[in-house]
C-alpha cells in the first residue's frame, strides 16, 4: 500500500500537535501471513523538555531513535514485561514521539486475540502493553519507518475537536499533570476514559 510522502509532513509538528491527529489514523501490521489492521484511539505526547520522556537527559543508545526522523517507530520494554510503541515525530535531533495508547481492532481480530490470549473484546488492545502484543511489535521494530511494511501508518482525515478528548497523562509520575493524552470520546477500547 502506497502512502505519498506529502501525507506524513504532520509529523514534523511537534508531538503535542502530532498526538490528537493521529487519533483516527490506521496502523496495518502484515505478519506470520495475517493483515491486521487498528484505528488509533489513544495517544500520549512526549518531549524532550518533558522529565517522564524517555528523551529528557538527552540522547543514549537506549533513546536513539527519538532523536532522528519523523514516522520511525521507538519502541521500548517496561516494568520487565511489556513492549511500548512510540511514532517518532518532530525534526530531527530534537528527541520527541507520541505513544499508541490504545488501538481498536478493525481487521484480523481472530489473529489479534490468539495473539492477547482471547480476552474480552474492548480488553484486547486498551493499553500501550496490550497494542504491541496484540501486533507483534518488539524491540525488533525499532527504528522502523512506518512508511513501509511490515508495519505501516495509513493517515485518515483529522478528527474534529468535538469528537476528541484532552486531558492529563496516566501511567507516569514524573510530569503527570501535562495534558499531553488525547482520545476518541466515547470509544470503548480507550483505556481510562473516566480520567
Amino acid at each position: 500500500m502506497a502512502t505519498r510522502p506529502d501525507e506524513f509532513l504532520f509529523l514534523h509538528d511537534s508531538s503535542a500537535g502530532v498526538a490528537p491527529r493521529l487519533l483516527g489514523c490506521e496502523l496495518v501490521r502484515m505478519i506470520d501471513g495475517h493483515k491486521l489492521r487498528v484505528k488509533i484511539v489513544e495517544t500520549e505526547a512526549y518531549d524532550q523538555s518533558d522529565m517522564a520522556s524517555h528523551s529528557f537527559k538527552g540522547r543514549t543508545p537506549r533513546n536513539e531513535v527519538m532523536f532522528g526522523p519523523s514516522g520511525h517507530l521507538y519502541v521500548y520494554f517496561t516494568y520487565g514485561m511489556h513492549h511500548c510503541m512510540n511514532i517518532v515525530t518532530g525534526n530531527e535531533g530534537h528527541g520527541a514521539g507520541v505513544l499508541i495508547r490504545a488501538v481498536e481492532p478493525l481487521e484480523g481480530l481472530d489473529e489479534i486475540e490468539r495473539r492477547r490470549g482471547y480476552k474480552r473484546l474492548h480488553e484486547l488492545t486498551n493499553g500501550p502493553g496490550k497494542v504491541t502484543q496484540a501486533l507483534g511489535v518488539t524491540r525488533q521494530l525499532g527504528g522502523h519507518n512506518l512508511r513501509k511494511e511490515p508495519l505501516q501508518l495509513v493517515v485518515r482525515p483529522a478528527l474534529s475537536q468535538e469528537h476528541l478528548v484532552q486531558t492529563t497523562r496516566v501511567g507516569i509520575s514524573a510530569a503527570k499533570d501535562m495534558p499531553w493524552r488525547f482520545f476518541i470520546v466515547n470509544n470503548p477500547f480507550v483505556s481510562q476514559p473516566w480520567h
